[in-house]
């Protein structure tokens, strides 16, 4: 029950700090969305800060998850790409709070905290995306790898924002494509995915 209390709490605080952004949620609303009292939240998270830390915890936990697949080079990249834009069509609230953090000047030093908690993993992610770029003939295996990284967030960062107008799959083959990588055989998400259209955001509300 009280694992199940926190998990309720983590997925209100989540769903609040995506739609208002951090300062614009309150503890209040979060109680509210979450449905539980207010010293219960407090029992678990002394603050806003304790939440959003636990959530950028996870979140780069999950990017480090993704690249420790095994297998020959060119299966490793594909892996990763497909576990990279499948957690990017999944996961939109996380991505769009995580941007938000990053890039907004009054939250981003919350994110230079966790990141910097998490500098063994994270050297380990960028390591061994290196060496895969490495193994595959790249003459600047670190350039390979910040701009791959950069290449890909650069597709979370659109599907954030289009959600559900972003060609995702249109996307995968063309990466594939740009890494030299065998055309996928399987779609991602959608078996025939809608040609690529103009996308513009929605209207709040």
């Amino acid at each position: 029950m009280r694992e199940q209390s926190r998990e309720k709490i983590l997925a209100a605080a989540l769903t609040e700090f995506a739609e208002k952004g951090y300062h614009e949620a309150s503890i209040s609303d979060i109680t509210a969305r979450a449905g539980v009292s207010r010293g219960l939240i407090s029992y678990y998270f002394p603050g806003k800060q304790a939440l959003v830390d636990e959530l950028l915890d996870r979140y780069l936990d999950g990017v480090v998850e993704i690249s420790e697949v095994t297998g020959s080079p060119d299966e490793r990249l594909a892996a990763i790409l497909d576990g990279v834009l499948l957690a990017a069509v999944r996961t939109i609230p996380v991505q769009r709070m995580a941007l938000s953090l990053v890039v907004g000047p009054a939250t981003h030093g919350l994110f230079a905290q966790v990141e910097a908690r998490k500098e063994e993993r994270i050297v380990k992610l960028e390591d061994r995306l290196r060496e895969m770029f490495a193994a595959r003939g790249a003459a600047d295996p670190a350039l390979e790898e910040v701009f791959f990284r950069s290449v890909l967030e650069g597709v979370i960062f659109k599907t954030a924002v289009y959600a559900g107008q972003y060609p995702m799959e249109r996307v995968r083959s063309r990466l594939y494509e740009l890494y030299g990588l065998p055309a996928p055989q399987n779609p991602l998400i959608l078996p025939d995915p809608p040609p690529v259209g103009r996308m513009r955001a929605a209207p709040a509300g």
